[in-house]
């Protein structure tokens, strides 16, 4: 009889393993299918995001620099109020980060935030840049030199184009533009906010600073 019970018991246990095993190969493949699912939404979004920019590329007028506009900081007001408190910085910091905790003043005490350029982690405000993709000094020498005060100061505090980044990394990309600096991280999304902000803007694009753009987005097209 011991023997016969013995045997149930090690049918009903091979009985429970096929029905784990074919459990966890269901678990898998749904994981599978969803982690695939959002890889292809995202390839999809960025492919249709660069097609626009090469079509926006196409419509700038390429021009040698003005480097005979002479950059000057202070004739570029930043960072302004935006209200309750907050400035420019602190505003962006609060969209671009998680978990990000204010005081009375608006400065972020707390927080994290992933760097655009390298995917550097931040876990302290203080540690952050605040980059503008097409850095003030390229807006200089693209077209801008009757521009107003108050056109400068709206483009050096437009939140579309501004990026929470490491400080090493703005340091290394300087007022440097694509043709002599990209980022380590997705210059797809990078060169896709740098057509948009110039077009935006209505800025000049030189030849060099052209082409390398052209090259990147038709790369992130394929």
């Amino acid at each position: 009889m011991s023997g016969v019970v013995a045997g149930s018991k090690t049918v009903r246990s091979s009985g429970w393993v096929k029905i784990a095993v074919s459990v966890l190969v269901l678990v898998v493949a749904a994981v599978s299918w969803w982690i695939s699912k959002g890889s292809t939404s995202s390839s999809s979004s960025t492919t249709g995001q660069s097609s626009t920019a090469l079509t926006q590329l196409a419509k700038l007028t390429v021009a040698p620099e003005d480097t005979g506009n002479t950059y000057n900081r202070d004739d570029w007001p930043h960072w302004i109020g935006q209200g309750k408190s907050c400035d420019t910085r602190e505003i962006a910091l609060q969209r671009q980060g998680t978990d990000v905790k204010t005081d009375a003043q608006c400065r972020a005490v707390s927080g994290t935030w992933v760097s655009a350029y390298d995917g550097v982690v931040i876990h302290d405000a203080g540690q952050t840049d605040l980059d503008h993709v097409v850095p003030l000094a390229e807006a200089a020498r693209s077209g801008t030199r009757n521009w107003t005060k108050d056109q400068r100061k709206a483009f050096a505090n437009d939140l579309d184009q501004l990026q929470v980044v490491s400080a090493r990394s703005n340091r290394q990309k300087g007022d440097q533009d694509p043709a002599r600096w990209l980022p380590e991280k997705d210059s797809c999304a990078y060169t896709i906010k740098w057509v948009a902000t110039k077009t935006k803007y209505h800025l000049t694009i030189d030849k060099a600073e052209h082409d390398a753009i052209n090259g990147v987005l038709t790369h992130c097209t394929k």
